[in-house]
Parts: C-alpha cells; structure tokens; sequence
C-alpha cells in the first residue's frame, strides 16, 4: 500500500467517524492568520524581501539593456496620470487612498496564494499551513530526547513528549513472549512487535485514529483470532523490509511519526529470573505469573548487541527519561544490553527515572521507591539517573480497594532511602484516574509538563 492511499484511507475514515465543523472565521482571525507568516523562525521575511529584490534587479536591467526608452516612457506616462488625477483630488487625498488600494491588491493576491497552497497541502482544511509550520518549528528546536521502557507506560509518556519536540527516540524492549506478540515470535521466528506498535501509534500525527486501527484485535478468523492489526502489520513489513529495524522506520515514514521508534536490540531475547525461594523463571509471561519475589534477573544471551542507532541516539541525546513501565519486564529488559546502560552511564546529561505509582502483583509486590531504584542499579551494575520522579497524591478509596483486591498497592516513598541512594525526588501530581474502571496511571500530559519544566531547571 503506497503512502499516499493509506493517508487517503486514513482521511476518508476519520471524516466519517470523527466529522469536524469548522467555525466561521472573523476578519479579525483572517488577518491575524496571515500576519503570522511573518513571525520569526519561518524564513518567509527574507524570501519576500529577496523576491523584492529581483523583481528590481530585473527592471534594472531591463532599462539597461533597453537604453531606458521603454521605462523613460512608462514613467513620463505614470508622471502624466498622476498630475492629472491631483487635478481632480488633492494629493493627499489621492496618495493615501491609492497607498491602501495597493496594500489590499498585495494582501488579496498573497492571501489568496496562500489559501492555494494550503488547499492543495492541506486538503482536509482543519489546520492553517502556518500554524503548522509554526508548530512544525517550534518542535523541531526541541531538545533530544531518549526515552526508554516498554508496556503502556512508555507509550503514554510519548504520548505527551511529542507536543514539546520532535527529536524523540523510544527506546523499546523486544524481550514480549505473551499474547499475540509471543505468538507471531514463536510462530514465524519475528521479533515482538506489541511494544514497538503502542509506540508508533503514541508517536503518530493521527493518533487517536491509529491507536484504534493497531490496538483492534481479530475476533474472527482461523489463525487470526487475537492477533492485533499493528503487530500484524509489523510482521508484514519485517517479512518485506528484511529486519524489525528496516520495518520500524519504513511504517514511521507511512504513519507520519514524529521522531524514531527503535528496539534496543536485534537480538531473539528471552528473559529469565530467579525468585527467593529458589525458583528459576524463564519467559517474560512466566516470570509474572510465577508470583514470587525476583532476587535476580537476566536475558538469553547474556550480552546482546545494541542497535548502533540506539547508542547514536544516546549520544547525541540532550535528556534521558527512564520509565514509566513494568520495572522487571518493561524497563530493565533494554538495560540488560550492556551496550545501551554502558552509553547513559557515560552521558553527563539531565537523566531521571519516572517511578510506578502502583506495585505490580508478581514483579514489585511490596516494593518502595528506593526498592525500584535499586533493582535497576543492581541488573546494570552502574548508576544510570540522578533523579526520581515520585507521584505524590493517592489515589482516591475507591480505586485503593479495587487494586488492593488484586494485592497492588502505591509505591511508598521512603525518602532517607533515596536520599542514601544519592537520587533527588522530584516529588509532584501527575495522575489520571480513570473513574469509571478505576485504572491509575501518569496523565501524560501532566507528566510531559512536569518532565520539561524539570529539564529547563536543571
């Protein structure tokens, strides 16, 4: 499918399902419309004033190569027109009024280019082009940032992040042996994509349409039943493109993605763990479902790779968030690559980790913040953050006894533990509780907010 008929697919399905009425305009918002391409950052001033110019030179040397007859005789017929139109009205009457009339005829033919133009760019009409090049602009001066973890964490947090850059890289864990992801990676000896395709949908300039399409799983089907469309379509371009990588970049370019999705390795990884009481885990699903208390963990093989573009992104990176996501199936999985927490470690940069603010049944039952904090200290043997970020408020009764039912509880924060640790708290309320199901999660744009305002002061 061409890039082209997907984004028309795309257009035709939101227009039917999510139809915009656009308020009519006032003259005032018109004119303000078009003043703002002259706004700084845009480089429209320069190309007017540069157009301006040739049309001059070329006039100039017209006259020149011309012997100046032509403009000679022009000019004596404009002096002529105008003597005889202050004859009729004064001067400064006359001037003034023809002033005006030529600013109108500028400002019509430029408006009506523009209008053009964005028609022919924009054809669903529910933007400005110059809004968004502004935004456009103002995006593309972000910070770069890395972001690592995995789950509906991870895809959350982008979720938010893209509204302040589009210099983002996801860095997502391809360590998933569960549900549809487990059985394309069993079955046909692909990568998991679940996490790779939350991610580019949370990166997408069509977000919300494109959540629904990847996230929608098969209810009928022989084979089909249970599998989503976005891990499928994974697949598909992983089996066309060669490798998970070349089928990463290729659907970000088809889906418009704002930054880069990469998984922290080529490398088939399977988690393992060990409990205390002396159970050895294998599987990333089965480490869960075994419920025990995880003293150590670890992936087959013991030192995989990293993608040279995640070490390149890592580098060149401005800012590093780690988490939100599962600590010991989510997060630790991409800094089990030693390549990968070898590289932040050697970063002198704003890094913070965003901790949980529920325990996990079956990874972090029990567990505190300084609890999170070393886990990830202890699996990649070196300090990688200098910062948590803790939500502060509870969650409402309500919830509290729906996730204590399922033995979940808040992260208790013990703050002479952290500080011991060497970690400042960035202590703040950034919650979402959804009221009707009684999930809590980051609000991710509370959490993009706070994250920003963080790394300018830092």
């Amino acid at each position: 499918m061409s890039t082209s008929l997907f984004k028309k697919t795309l257009r035709i399905f939101l227009k039917k399902n999510f139809p915009i009425t656009k308020p009519q305009k006032s003259n005032y918002q018109i004119v303000s419309q078009w003043f703002k391409w002259l706004a700084p950052g845009l480089f429209v001033k320069r190309w007017l004033l540069l157009s301006a110019a040739g049309v001059l030179l070329t006039s100039l040397g017209l006259a020149i190569w011309t012997g100046m007859t032509p403009i000679f005789y022009i000019l004596q017929t404009i002096r002529e027109f105008l003597g005889w139109v202050t004859t009729i009205v004064p001067k400064y009457i006359s001037g003034p009024i023809i002033i005006v009339v030529g600013l109108l005829l500028i400002f019509l033919g430029q408006n009506r280019s523009l209008k053009t133009i964005t028609q022919a760019l924009m054809p669903e009409g529910d933007e400005q082009l110059v809004d968004r090049l502004l935004t456009h602009r103002r995006l593309n001066k972000g910070p770069k940032i890395v972001a690592i973890g995995g789950g509906t964490g991870l895809s959350n947090l982008l979720r938010g992040l893209k509204s302040y850059s589009a210099n983002i890289t996801a860095i997502v864990t391809v360590a998933d042996d569960g549900g549809s992801s487990g059985r394309l990676r069993r079955e046909i000896g692909v990568l998991p994509p679940g996490d790779i395709r939350n991610c580019l949908a949370a990166l997408a300039n069509e977000e919300k349409l494109l959540t629904e399409l990847f996230q929608y799983r098969f209810k009928a089907g022989d084979g089909l039943v249970g599998h989503s469309f976005g891990n499928l379509f994974l697949t598909a371009m992983s089996e066309v493109t060669g490798d998970l990588e070349r089928a990463v970049a290729a659907s970000s370019k088809v889906l418009a993605v704002q930054g880069q999705v990469l998984p922290a390795t080529l490398t088939d990884v399977y988690l393992w763990a060990e409990l205390a009481d002396g159970r050895h885990i294998e599987g990333e699903s089965n480490i869960t479902e075994a419920g025990g208390k995880i003293v150590k963990i670890g992936c087959t093989p013991e030192h995989p790779p990293a993608l040279p573009k995640v070490l390149q992104a890592i580098e060149e990176a401005d800012y590093i968030i780690i988490g939100p996501g599962s600590l010991y199936t989510s997060v630790i999985p991409n800094l089990l690559v030693p390549e990968i927490a070898e590289a932040i470690a050697c970063r002198n940069i704003p890094s913070i980790y965003v901790c949980n603010i529920m325990t996990q049944p079956g990874e972090t039952t029990g567990y505190s913040v300084a609890d999170h904090i070393c886990a990830i200290d202890v699996a990649c043997g070196q300090r990688l953050f200098d910062t948590v970020l803790v939500q502060g408020k509870s969650p409402s009764a309500q919830a509290l006894i729906k996730y204590a039912q399922e033995n979940s509880h808040p992260v208790f924060l013990d703050r002479e533990a952290v500080n011991n640790l060497g970690r400042k708290i960035l202590l703040t309320n950034v919650m979402y509780e959804d009221e009707q199901n009684g999930f809590v999660r980051h609000d991710s744009t509370m959490l993009a907010q706070v994250l920003f305002q963080w790394y300018s002061g830092s």
